[in-house]
């Protein structure tokens, strides 16, 4: 199949599957004799792969490490956990880091009249960054203290 049958059947846009192409990830495509790009079975199941990874956040080294382990009949399930677990890790981080912003975007939100004065405590701590842990739990200024 083409490049377009290949991202339909695949969730993969072609400009992606030309990146990926492009930096390794995938091994270049065979050519037709007018040049275009011929997929078959077997690509189309790394490129689904890929886009399951990409769903979960994988990153592209990781997606790399994984698809490795995953061509590798003799691998050891650990070292897939290990990646899955590093990747929980970073998530969870990342989870934390969302949760403190939507906290601190509330806290500054509430105390934002939301009239048609100028006073905006919102705009303030953009532009000063003052207190960076004005509105972490169990601070004065987050009024949870």
């Amino acid at each position: 199949m083409n490049i377009g049958e290949a991202a339909a059947a695949s969730g993969v846009t072609a400009k992606m599957i030309r990146h990926y192409e492009a930096i390794g990830l995938i091994q270049q495509a065979g050519r037709t004799g007018a040049g275009y790009r011929t997929y078959g079975p077997k690509d189309l199941a790394t490129l689904s792969f890929i886009r399951r990874s990409r769903d979960l956040g994988f990153s592209i080294a990781q997606i790399r490490d994984l698809l490795a382990l995953w061509q590798d009949r003799s691998r050891a399930s650990a070292d897939v956990k290990r990646i899955a677990g590093e990747h929980i890790e970073e998530l969870t981080a990342k989870m934390h880091q969302l949760q403190e912003m939507v906290m601190t975007l509330q806290h500054l939100s509430s105390h934002c009249h939301g009239d048609d004065r100028p006073d905006c405590p919102i705009l303030e701590r953009l532009a000063t960054g003052l207190d960076d842990d004005c509105c972490a739990p169990g601070t004065a200024a987050n009024g949870r203290s």
